[in-house]
């Protein structure tokens, strides 16, 4: 009963103040003259709409209300239950109160009651909502009441998988990925499906080409990428990153645990130094600097310079993998430009000392410039791109990788315990 007269007060008005559903106990808590009083005591309420039933007396408290001059705001009322007399017996109207006691308790006699004490009393509940509109509408042209203007409510917006599958929006992503597509029959790399790549014969180089730098690059090219890999696998087990490794397979932890302890030394001091050997040979040769100016450029930033300098080679015994690297870049590349700048600033910064020989950073940084200068596939901005990103450096990574996994394995299978220091290997000072 509330929420119709509430739903009706709201078409034909501007709206509510307070609703109050008192309901048909044998011992409610208050009653209909309370509530009435107290509105008419609130600026904001202009008018009262009473619905009550039949059964009960509470609606006689609020025609004394009304007689006495207690309520000086128009009060719209109606009292449901006036089909009861149609009943030849006493009919309960769903709960203990809804049950005339009487004639004084029946509709009739209650509407009847509240319409002589000046109550709004329609002539049934259809008229109802009329009597409501007329009363709200005389107080707005008598100026007592300004009504409130109607709020468009929000609309409540589409389903979003409603509205996506309709192509009305698209879905915000949260990954872009352009270097592999897993949706369809088979997974692809940089547009190449899984079997054209195991029907073609593709390598590790060439895998690396596609989702490193989305193309196919020539054969020489990834095979360069290959034998990059291969040279940088591994040196031995005294190398930082190796024992670390090595100490943390001892340890007991796991292959994933082992390796990226390992991982974690590369860095400028060791086997990171690609990407800014790469770096400063690009900028010297295109900048036209002689090896002189270059490297004493370098000393008065005080920068060593990257790719030059080795702890064990020197200018009498070569790395071997740097003679290969260089046999194979004048052999297949169409041009070496950069790493023969590298093998001038070598000649140079050997007149200055005997280890400051070309080591495989410096091999790789330089050749791989090479690479994609003289592949004709990228573009100036890329080559730029390439080397600021960390490309080269992630070569290092992925070889290094291997290695170090071979080391956990190694060291697993041999049943290796605990790694400790030797003291007499620490210089105890205080």
């Amino acid at each position: 009963m509330s929420n119709e007269l509430y739903n009706t007060i709201a078409r034909v008005t501007d709206g509510l103040y307070e609703g109050i559903a008192i309901g048909g106990d044998v011992f409610p808590g208050s009653t209909l003259s309370d509530h009435v009083l107290r509105f008419n005591n609130i600026p904001q309420v202009k008018m009262m709409v009473v619905l009550g039933e039949l059964g009960g007396r509470d609606e006689y408290s609020l025609v004394e209300a009304l007689k006495q001059g207690k309520i000086n705001k128009p009060v719209v009322a109606w009292v449901s239950g006036t089909c009861a007399r149609l009943f030849k017996s006493e009919v309960q109207f769903g709960h203990a109160g809804a049950k005339s006691g009487g004639e004084m308790e029946s509709a009739q006699a209650k509407n009847e009651a509240l319409r002589e004490a000046g109550a709004i009393v329609p002539t049934s509940f259809e008229a109802f909502e009329g009597a409501i509109k007329e009363t709200f509408e005389k107080l707005v042209e008598q100026g007592k009441t300004t009504p409130v203007k109607e709020i468009q409510p929000p609309q409540i917006p589409e389903d979003l998988n409603v509205a996506i599958k309709s192509g009305k929006v698209r879905a915000p992503t949260h990954i872009i990925s352009t270097i592999s597509d897993d949706r369809g029959e088979e997974p692809c790399y940089a547009g190449v499906p899984m079997s054209s790549i195991v029907e073609q014969g593709y390598g590790v180089g060439d895998v690396i080409s596609l989702l490193w730098f989305k193309r196919s690059l020539p054969r020489y090219c990834t095979q360069f990428i290959e034998i990059c890999i291969m040279l940088c696998a591994d040196h031995g087990p005294c190398v930082s990153g190796a024992h670390n490794t090595i100490v943390t397979a001892r340890a007991g932890k796991d292959l994933v645990s082992s390796l990226v302890s390992g991982l974690l030394t590369i860095g400028p001091r060791f086997g990171g130094a690609i990407d800014d050997a790469a770096r400063y040979f690009k900028d010297a040769y295109d900048k036209g600097l002689s090896p002189y100016e270059f490297v004493e450029s370098m000393k008065k930033k005080g920068i060593r310079v990257p790719g030059i300098g080795h702890r064990i080679k020197r200018g009498d015994n070569r790395d071997k993998r740097v003679e290969l690297l260089q046999l194979y870049g004048r052999t297949n590349f169409p041009s070496v430009k950069y790493m023969e700048y590298a093998v001038e600033v070598e000649t140079y910064t050997l007149s200055k000392a005997n280890n400051l020989v070309l080591n495989v950073d410096g091999a790789i940084g330089s050749l791989f410039l090479d690479l994609l200068a003289g592949s004709g596939m990228f573009s100036k901005p890329e080559i730029d791109e390439i080397v600021e990103i960390g490309y080269l450096n992630g070569l290092f990574v992925l070889a290094r990788s291997i290695g170090l996994i071979g080391h956990t394995f190694d060291q697993k299978r041999l049943k290796q315990p605990l790694y400790r220091h030797p003291w007499e290997d620490v210089l105890y000072t205080k």
